[in-house]
C-alpha cells in the first residue's frame, strides 16, 4: 500500500505540467479536472465534477443528473474526505488510478492495483457509470475500474447489490450522513448470502426491512413486482456472483433508488416534462413491513384491527402483552410436536405469505417439492418447506429451521409456506392440497388473550378479597373490564399519596400504583368536582375498552365505588409529551429522529381512531399532555373522555357544550360547537408545530406581530424563513429539508377552513413522503397578512378571530 502511494504521488508530480482543462466525456494521463471543471456524458445524462452538498460549503467529487434542474447526487468518491475550497485536482495517473489530491496532499484515490493499464482514460458513461479502461478497450463491461462497484447512497440501472463470490467484494447501498454530509451513514441495503439469500435494511448489525428471498419472479414481501411495466428485475446466482439489479422498460422514465438516513428505501421516477422527482414506491411502506413485528409464528396482516395475529395452531407466548399490541414475544404451538414419535408430525399449507427470514434455511435447486417434504418431515429441526422457485408447477426445495419470523399476508400474490404441525393438526397425507386457504386471522386468539387478562385481574383481586360485584348496578353493566375494589386501589398508590402524583388535569389527578405482583399502573382519579360525571366516565370506558393500537393507550380496568371514578391504565414511565418538550433542560433529551418518530406515531394512533378501528372516533381533546410516552419513548394516545363516536358515513356534529383546551380547538369548535375528523387534525397540526418548535402555541406570544404560535409560523412560511421555527437546542443532525416538510405538514391542518384540512389518512402519506404537499393556507385564529402569492387567500377564511380576544363563555376549559 505504501509503494502504491508513492507511485500515485510520483505519477501526480510527472503529469502536474501537463495539465489539461477539458470539458467533454472522457479525460486521460495528460489531462486534469479542477474545481468548476466537470466531464458531461456523451448523451448529456450525467455531469463528473466538484459539487457542495445541500447546505455544507464543503467540496466534493460526484456525479449528478446534468439535465435536472435539481441537483441530484447519485454517486461520492470522497465521502469521508472533504475538501475545504477549490483547491482540489482531479488527474488519472499511468498506472490506471484516479486521484483526487488538494495542494499535493493525496484526499482520495481508486485502487486498481490488479489490472495492467495500458494507455488508461476516465469516461463518464450515460448509465452514470464512470469507468477507467484502457483507451483500445472497445468492450464496456472491461474495464479496470468503475464507480458502480462502490455504490454510495443510490441505486441506477444496471448496477448491482450483491457479492462478487470470487473476489469478496460486495456491491451494497449506504446511507449519507445527512443529505448536508455524504459521509457513511449506518444505514446500509445489502444483500445477505444465506443459504437463500435475500435482500435487507439494515441499521448498523439490527435489521430494519427484509425484501424476502427471490422466488423465480419477485422477492417474497414484493409480490407486486411481477406486474410491474416500468421496470425490468434481474436475480442472478451462479459460482461466480449473486446479485440483483433492475433496467428501465421505458427510455421515457429516470428512476433512481435510495436508502436514507432515516432507514427507507425510496425508488424516485422522473418523467418527461416533469419538474419534481415522483416516489413511486418506498420501502418499509406499511406497519407489517418492519422486521419481526409480530414475532416467531406470527403473522402480520395490515387491514386487520389488531395487526398481528398468530398463526391457526398457534397462540401468544403471553396473552396479556399480544392484547395490549406488544407482540414481540410472539407465538406457541398449541399442541407439541412428536417428530418421531408414535403420531408423526405433518404439514399445513398456508397460502399467500412473505416466507420468513431465511438465515437458517437450506437450499437444493435439483429436487421437487415432494422430495423437499420428505426431506423436511425426516428431519426434526425443519419447520418449514417451499419451492425455491414458484415459476410454473414450482421448482427447487428450501427448508427453515427454527422459529419461523417475520411473515406478513397479502392479499393478493404472495407464496405457499408448508409449516411443520402435530399430527392432528396436519393436513391429511393423500398427495392433495386443499383449495381454501388454511391461514385464518386469528381473532379468537387474540379475544382469548384479552379474556385471560380479565382474568388475570378478577383472580388477583380475589386472592386479596378486593373484587366487587357490581352486577346489579344497571349503569355499570355495560362495562365489560375488571372492576376494583377502592381499597384495593388505594393501597396501591399508598393512599393517593401526592408523592405517587404524576399529573393534574380539569378532570382530577393521576397516580402512579404498583400492585402486589409488583405490575405497575397508572390511576386516573375524577375529581368529586370535575365536569367529568358517569357519563364522561363510562363513555371513555366503553371506548378505550374496544381499541386496540400500539399508540392508544391500554385500559386495564375501572372502579366505581364510594362516589370515586377510578381508571387504571398501563403505566407509561416516561409521562407525557409536554413534560419534554415544554422543559428548558429535558427537551433537548428528544433529538429531531425521535420527535419524527413521535409526530409519525400519532398521526397513526389517530388515523386508527378515525378510519381503521371498529368505530370513527373523534378524540376532541388530543394535546400534548395527552401524549404519553412509554419506555422507549413512543407516543400513546390517552384520555378519551371527551372521544365521540360517528356513524361511519357521518361527518360532522354538533353540540351546545363546547369544551376543551385552549390552543388546540379549531375555530369551528371553538365559535359554532361543530366538530369531526378535522377537528382532530387540527390539534395534530398545532402539537407538530409545538413538537418543532419546543414552544406552547397557547404560551407564545410575537410582540411585534401580536401573533400566537400558529400565526408565528405562518409568518415565517410565508416569508420563506420557515427554520426559524425550530428547536435551537435540539441536535443538528437533521435535515433542513425535513425539517421544512414537517412545519408544511403542520399548517395544512391548522388551516382556517376544514375542508382545507388533510385526512389522517393524507397526513401519513405526506409524513412518509408518498404524496406531494399542497400548498396551505391561512391558520385558524390569524390575525396578521395574507400569503403574498395568494391575495385572495383572505377571503376564504371567513370567521377569522383572535385567540386572545374571544369569549371565554365559548369554552369550558379543562
Amino acid at each position: 500500500m505504501k509503494f502504491l502511494s508513492f507511485m500515485i504521488m510520483v505519477a501526480y508530480i510527472l503529469v502536474s505540467s501537463l495539465r489539461i482543462s477539458i470539458a467533454n466525456d472522457s479525460m486521460n494521463v495528460l489531462q486534469s479536472m479542477s474545481d468548476g471543471v466537470s466531464l458531461v456524458s456523451k448523451g448529456g445524462k450525467f455531469e463528473f465534477g466538484f459539487f457542495s452538498p445541500g447546505y455544507s460549503q464543503k467540496r466534493y467529487v460526484g456525479i449528478w443528473y446534468k439535465n435536472i434542474p435539481i441537483q441530484t447526487v447519485v454517486w461520492v468518491a470522497n465521502k469521508a474526505n472533504p475538501i475545504n475550497d477549490s483547491s482540489g485536482i482531479i488527474t488519472l495517473n499511468s498506472t490506471g488510478n484516479l486521484v483526487l489530491t488538494q495542494n499535493a496532499y493525496l484526499v482520495w484515490y481508486t485502487n486498481n492495483s490488479h489490472k495492467q493499464a495500458q494507455n488508461p482514460v476516465v469516461v463518464l458513461l450515460d448509465s452514470g457509470n464512470l469507468v477507467i479502461k484502457n483507451e483500445e478497450e472497445t468492450d464496456p463491461e472491461v474495464c479496470l475500474w468503475q464507480s458502480f462497484d462502490y455504490p454510495s447512497d443510490t441505486l441506477l440501472p444496471g448496477m448491482k447489490l450483491g457479492r462478487n463470490i470470487r473476489t469478496g467484494h460486495e456491491w451494497k447501498l449506504t446511507s449519507w450522513e445527512n443529505p448536508n454530509d455524504p459521509s457513511p451513514g449506518d444505514i446500509y441495503r445489502v444483500l445477505e448470502l444465506y443459504n437463500y439469500p435475500e435482500l435487507y435494511v439494515m441499521k448498523g448489525k439490527k435489521k430494519v426491512y427484509r425484501s424476502g428471498p427471490w422466488n423465480g419472479l419477485y422477492f417474497s414481501g414484493l409480490p407486486y413486482l411481477q406486474n410491474n411495466t416500468i421496470f425490468g428485475y434481474n436475480f442472478v446466482s451462479n459460482k461466480d456472483e449473486i446479485y440483483f439489479t433492475f433496467s428501465l422498460l421505458n427510455n421515457f422514465v429516470i428512476e433512481r433508488t435510495v436508502v436514507n438516513q432515516t432507514g427507507i428505501v425510496y425508488r424516485y421516477v422522473w418523467l418527461e416534462g416533469d419538474h419534481n422527482w415522483t416516489m413511486h414506491r418506498s420501502y418499509p411502506k406499511e406497519f407489517c413491513d418492519n422486521y419481526g413485528l409480530c414475532g416467531a409464528y406470527g403473522n402480520c396482516i395490515i387491514n386487520q384491527t389488531q395487526g398481528c395475529q398468530c398463526l391457526k395452531g398457534f397462540s401468544p407466548k403471553s396473552p396479556q402483552a399480544w392484547a395490549s399490541s406488544d407482540w414481540s414475544q410472539g407465538c406457541v404451538r398449541n399442541k407439541p410436536l412428536s417428530c418421531n414419535g408414535e403420531h408423526k408430525d405433518g404439514f399445513v399449507k398456508f397460502e399467500g405469505l412473505k416466507v420468513p427470514d431465511t438465515t437458517q434455511t437450506w437450499l437444493d435447486k435439483t429436487i421437487g417439492l415432494e422430495e423437499c417434504r420428505v426431506k423436511c418431515l425426516n428431519n426434526c429441526s425443519c419447520m418449514a418447506y417451499s419451492n425455491s422457485d414458484i415459476r410454473g408447477a414450482g421448482s427447487g426445495c428450501v427448508m427453515w429451521y427454527g422459529d419461523l419470523i417475520d411473515m406478513r399476508q397479502f392479499e393478493t400474490g404472495g407464496q405457499g409456506l408448508h409449516i411443520r404441525m402435530s399430527a392432528s393438526e396436519s393436513e391429511p397425507e393423500d398427495g392433495h392440497e386443499r383449495n381454501t386457504p388454511t391461514i385464518v386471522a386469528s381473532t379468537i386468539a387474540a379475544i382469548c388473550g384479552a379474556l385471560l387478562i380479565s382474568s388475570y385481574f378478577i383472580c388477583r383481586n380475589r386472592r386479596n378479597n378486593a373484587v366487587t360485584n357490581y352486577s346489579k348496578d344497571k349503569s355499570e353493566k355495560d362495562i365489560d373490564l375488571p372492576t376494583f375494589d377502592f381499597s384495593f386501589i388505594s393501597n396501591a398508590t399508598n393512599d393517593f399519596s401526592q408523592s405517587e402524583k404524576l399529573g393534574q388535569g380539569g378532570f382530577g389527578s393521576v397516580y402512579k400504583g404498583i400492585l402486589p405482583d409488583g405490575q405497575e399502573i397508572a390511576v386516573k382519579r375524577l375529581s368529586k368536582t370535575s365536569g367529568q360525571g358517569l357519563d364522561e366516565f363510562k363513555n371513555e370506558v366503553m371506548l378505550i375498552a374496544k381499541l386496540q393500537h400500539r399508540n392508544l393507550v391500554k385500559l386495564l380496568g375501572c372502579s366505581i365505588q364510594q362516589d370515586e371514578k377510578l381508571l387504571i391504565y398501563e403505566f407509561m414511565p416516561n409521562r407525557s409529551l409536554d413534560y419534554f418538550i415544554f422543559d428548558s433542560t429535558r427537551h433537548t433529551l428528544l433529538g429531531w429522529t425521535k420527535r419524527f418518530e413521535i409526530i409519525g406515531g400519532i398521526a397513526r394512533g389517530l388515523l386508527y381512531l378515525h378510519q381503521d378501528s371498529r368505530l370513527k372516533i373523534i378524540h376532541r381533546d388530543l394535546k400534548t399532555s395527552n401524549v404519553l410516552l412509554d419506555s422507549n419513548m413512543n407516543p400513546k394516545i390517552s384520555d378519551f373522555g371527551m372521544a365521540r363516536t360517528f356513524g361511519l358515513d357521518q361527518d360532522e356534529a354538533n353540540t351546545n357544550r363546547v369544551m376543551g383546551t385552549y390552543g388546540y380547538m379549531p375555530p369551528e369548535y371553538v365559535v359554532h360547537g361543530s366538530f369531526s375528523v378535522k377537528s382532530d387534525v387540527f390539534s395534530f397540526g398545532v402539537i407538530v408545530l409545538e413538537i418543532i418548535s419546543g414552544k406552547k402555541n397557547r404560551a407564545f406570544y410575537d410582540p411585534h406581530h401580536h401573533l400566537n404560535l400558529l400565526g408565528h409560523a405562518w409568518r415565517l412560511w410565508i416569508e420563506k424563513r420557515p427554520t426559524e421555527l425550530m428547536d435551537d437546542l435540539v441536535d443538528n443532525s437533521a435535515c433542513p429539508s425535513e425539517i421544512i416538510r414537517y412545519i408544511h405538514i403542520g399548517l395544512l391542518c391548522v388551516q382556517q377552513r376544514p375542508e382545507d384540512r388533510p385526512n389522517m389518512s393524507s397526513v401519513t402519506l405526506f409524513l412518509n413522503g408518498e404524496k406531494l404537499l399542497p400548498e396551505p393556507n391561512q391558520p385558524g385564529f390569524y390575525t396578521g397578512k395574507a400569503h403574498p402569492t395568494k391575495p385572495n387567500s383572505s377571503s376564504r377564511n371567513i370567521d377569522v378571530y383572535s385567540f386572545n380576544e374571544m369569549s371565554n363563555s365559548l369554552l369550558e376549559p379543562r
